[in-house]
């Protein structure tokens, strides 16, 4: 079992930037390719970004256009979204996610935070 939980939220103006922190804790973190997801009211939860074990490889929705970064430090169970140019339609509740079994959708990743909500205002 990991756990995962994020920080970072909170309430930014529209093109300001945010840094969103996801501390893994309990199985090891060793493999596992990490994500970055956002559900907005309404709507169903979308993929944001995802980075490998080795951080050799960054994957990001074509939405982002370069805005969006992740990284990860191994060594201290970490994940960080650091999100730039933030728009008004980018609030949403922002989870963090753990899996082996690919990138892009919510039912490859076997472990979720509780999740942080982001509000941009215009």
């Amino acid at each position: 079992q990991v756990q995962l939980v994020e920080s970072g939220g909170g309430l930014v103006q529209a093109g300001d930037s945010l840094r969103l922190s996801c501390a893994a804790s309990g199985r090891t973190f060793r493999g596992y390719t990490m994500g970055w997801f956002r559900q907005a009211p309404g709507k169903e939860r979308e993929f944001v970004a995802a980075i490998t074990w080795s951080g050799s490889r960054l994957y990001f929705a074509d939405s982002l256009k370069g805005r969006f970064t992740i990284s990860r430090d191994n060594a201290k169970n970490m994940v960080y979204l650091q999100m730039n140019s933030l728009k008004p339609e980018e609030t949403a509740v922002y989870y963090c996610a753990a899996g082996n079994g690919g990138y892009f959708r919510s039912r490859e990743y076997d472990y979720w935070g509780q999740g942080t909500q982001v509000t941009v205002s215009s």
